[in-house]
């Protein structure tokens, strides 16, 4: 128990910011918390309170007397809903215009930041942090420990490549624009390891952290690095300790306990870098990044002319995350030659169906063959047909087991067809709706291709996405959205509007339908600016979220995800929503709750930019999810439920993907091939 001081005290008027009657109001809330495990808004009121213990950098001398008592409550909340709280006293400590702790309340404090200590390193150790906020999380366990290089706090800016650097001798700003940029390979050796008589007396959590960093491997290239943070762990992180080494101590404790794990990885590797050089653009004198980060570093002297080996600006190379074959159990890379799939040892891993061609081209001097959209279309008795549209308007539907055409080309667009959705309607007919340029909207049987509806045009914008919407009382409608940000609900048999969705208006660039329970989907959009949408089609006002329950703002955040794209994944534990970012990540959510399931696909350069997304289902029953980039040439297939991954290289340029049962549907700059998912 910690002697604090006493929240009736008079002393507390002498204190500058935050006063007794607002720290009593915090702890009730904390308490009351770590009693029922609900999350009340102590999160708020501890928000607010920042701004009164800390201002501009500067730190209150009513911080001495209040983070005792709110360290206490702090440990004993759960893990993971005290991480924010230890980061954000990590900053106040570390704070570069902290007054000195009175002498009549420094007992109290000092023993509040051995507490912090303790439970901030439980918190890493157990709560699964996201990558970024782990790295925030470490430096704060750092600065508990007294070691002067948790102030790279305040540098070391998630999310953000750059990194400015005071030079100790000459006060020279120096920023280098891409600092962190997965380097795949360490650019320099490991420093030193500390020196094991330094070892800290007494006791301490960081032997916990030492045995995660023992399971914990980024590759034998790295393996120099983690040696380093096992030693400095194990020592008990000493004050003498050299920064560089205490940075590799935050980046192993990164790569141990991120989330997800590719991404602790990747932002480990990153944070690696911190333990490298830098080169004064004024003083032309070399210094440890260390150096750099803190102000008025003790001890600071200038090093050697950097080597190649040692220098710590580290030049942009691709991120090691295009190497999905890194993680265990290497996938297996597949390429294509002519009509066949051929594994790494060049046999064959099966025959890939090309589909028909004629529809699309014809002597036309413009003629491509391009297909630009996608999507199955199962009919009554079991039989699945895929269909297909161009940049010329044209739509045809094939025989998805090999390929022959069914019909068409259809009544032809007036412009390119960007989207396509099949309608499969209550008396067992089943409909073909297609989405041009100009916003108009075709209507087909597809089991006899006769037109229900001719695409006509209007002023709501190109259609970007189409979907088919399940309600509950067994009612199909034909979900649309368009560059304008107009989302309609549509009668299917004759296309006109009956309700909409939508109602901030931001452009959509992307759509999907997921199923919930009782047989009800709801609907989810990717806009423009990279923000996720849900919707219930149910309700009537669209202001209404009914049962759609929006994405976890933080978990987006956190992982820096810009959605480009989304897509319904069906499991045998129900059905999951994708959705994949420009980078080439893809995560997974629960629509019922909003929140992430899984660790998700890391970045490729191989796939990434504008995102092709499909969900199949293997043979033996596996869902897969194939996923690339529109005017790429590669496609990765993962199983999320044991993370492998399956790299496909095709001599092709991937427009689109659709899935027929157990093959992914590829649309390209000349037609369409259907890939087998498991070996023939």
């Amino acid at each position: 128990m910690i002697q604090k001081l006493p929240l009736n005290s008079p002393r507390w008027r002498d204190l500058d910011g935050v006063t007794a009657e607002e720290v009593q109001v915090l702890l009730e809330h904390m308490t009351s918390t770590a009693v029922t495990g609900a999350d009340v808004d102590w999160r708020q009121t501890w928000t607010h309170m920042t701004d009164d213990l800390l201002a501009d950098g500067t730190v209150y001398n009513s911080a001495y007397a209040a983070l005792p008592h709110l360290v206490e409550a702090a440990a004993e909340l759960p893990p993971e809903q005290s991480v924010d709280f230890w980061v954000d006293m990590g900053f106040i400590v570390t704070a570069e215009d902290r007054p000195p702790v009175p002498a009549d309340l420094e007992p109290a404090f000092s023993a509040a930041l051995r507490l912090a200590e303790r439970a901030a390193a439980r918190s890493l150790l157990d709560a699964g942090v996201p990558a970024k906020v782990c790295g925030q999380l470490a430096l704060s366990c750092v600065a508990f420990a007294g070691h002067r290089i948790g102030a790279a706090l305040w540098k070391v800016e998630p999310g953000e490549t750059y990194l400015q650097l005071v030079c100790p001798e000459c006060e020279s700003d120096t920023e280098i624009l891409k600092f962190f940029v997965d380097p795949g390979h360490p650019p320099f050796g490991a420093p030193e390891l500390p020196d094991p008589e330094r070892a800290r007396q007494g006791q301490h959590p960081w032997g916990e952290v030492a045995d995660a960093l023992r399971a914990e491997t980024l590759g034998q290239e790295w393996e120099p690095f983690l040696r380093v943070a096992r030693a400095v762990a194990a020592a008990g992180v000493p004050v003498e300790t050299p920064e560089p080494a205490v940075l590799c101590l935050v980046a192993g404790m990164v790569a141990a306990k991120g989330a997800p794990h590719w991404a602790g990885s990747e932002w480990a590797r990153q944070l690696a870098l911190l333990a490298g050089h830098f080169r004064c653009w004024n003083c032309e004198q070399s210094w440890t990044i260390a150096d750099g980060l803190v102000e008025n570093p003790d001890g600071a002297r200038p090093q050697g002319a950097p080597t190649p080996t040692s220098t710590a600006q580290p030049t942009a190379v691709e991120p090691a995350g295009t190497a999905a074959g890194e993680t265990p159990g290497a996938p297996t890379r597949l390429r294509q030659d002519g009509n066949v799939l051929l594994a790494t040892d060049g046999t064959p891993w099966g025959r890939m169906t090309v589909f028909s061609n004629s529809a699309f081209s014809d002597s036309a001097p413009d003629s491509s063959g391009a297909v630009d959209s996608l999507t199955p279309v199962p009919l009554p008795g079991g039989t699945t047909l895929v269909a297909g549209a161009g940049d010329r308007g044209k739509v045809c539907l094939w025989d998805a087991t090999n390929g022959r055409l069914v019909h068409g080309p259809l009544a032809e667009h007036p412009d390119r067809v960007r989207a396509l959705t099949a309608l499969p309607l209550p008396d067992g007919r089943v409909l073909l709706a297609s989405g041009g340029d100009s916003g108009s909207i075709g209507l087909w049987d597809a089991v006899t291709g006769r037109p229900v509806r001719e695409p006509v045009a209007n002023w709501l914008g190109e259609v970007t996405g189409m979907c088919t919407a399940t309600l509950a009382d067994g009612r199909i409608l034909l979900v649309t959205a368009t560059s304008r940000g107009a989302v309609r609900l549509r009668d299917p048999a004759t296309g006109e509007p009956v309700g909409r969705l939508n109602p901030s208006g931001r452009p959509i660039r992307s759509i999907a339908s997921v199923a919930v329970v009782g047989g009800h989907t709801l609907i989810a959009a990717a806009d423009t600016q990279g923000g996720v949408h849900m919707w219930d089609p149910a309700v009537d006002d669209p202001w209404d979220p009914g049962a759609a329950v929006q994405l976890k703002d933080r978990a987006l955040s956190d992982a820096g995800h810009r959605v480009a794209a989304v897509a319904a994944v069906p499991t045998p534990d129900g059905t999951l929503l994708a959705t994949a970012d420009d980078r080439g990540v893809v995560m997974l959510w629960d629509p019922a709750t909003g929140t992430p399931v899984g660790e998700g696909l890391p970045p490729a350069t191989g796939t990434a930019g504008p995102p092709v997304m499909a969900a199949a289902t293997a043979h033996d029953g596996r869902t897969v999810l194939v996923t690339g980039a529109r005017r790429g040439h590669d496609l990765r297939v993962w199983e999320p439920t044991t993370g492998a991954v399956r790299q496909i290289s095709l001599e092709v340029t991937i427009t689109c993907l659709a899935a027929a049962g157990s093959d992914v549907i590829v649309g390209h700059d000349r037609g369409v091939l259907g890939i087998p998912l498991t070996r023939q």
